[in-house]
């Protein structure tokens, strides 16, 4: 049986994630075009959170120690390219 927790990202690297996905949702604060389904804003937050899901297919908590470097290259690319 394999270890989980070997495989998901150690405590430090899960922190630091946070910060930058906090980062990036402070820098894309007021910059997410509109949407019909959110009238008061979207979230910036939830929109790197999202988006961060939807491409590794897991949460940012539960991305490999050897992906973290793709997935930071991954939200500079989401604050490059708000949409």
């Amino acid at each position: 049986m394999i270890n989980i927790e070997f495989i998901k990202l150690n405590k430090e690297n899960k922190k630091k994630l946070w910060k930058i996905i906090q980062e990036a949702g402070d820098y894309l604060k007021g910059q997410l075009p509109s949407h019909p389904n959110h009238p008061q804003g979207r979230n910036p937050y939830a929109h790197v959170a999202i988006n961060v899901k939807r491409k590794f297919k897991t949460s940012y908590k539960d991305i490999p120690d050897d992906q973290l470097k793709e997935v930071i290259m991954y939200i500079e690319k989401l604050k490059n390219n708000p949409d």
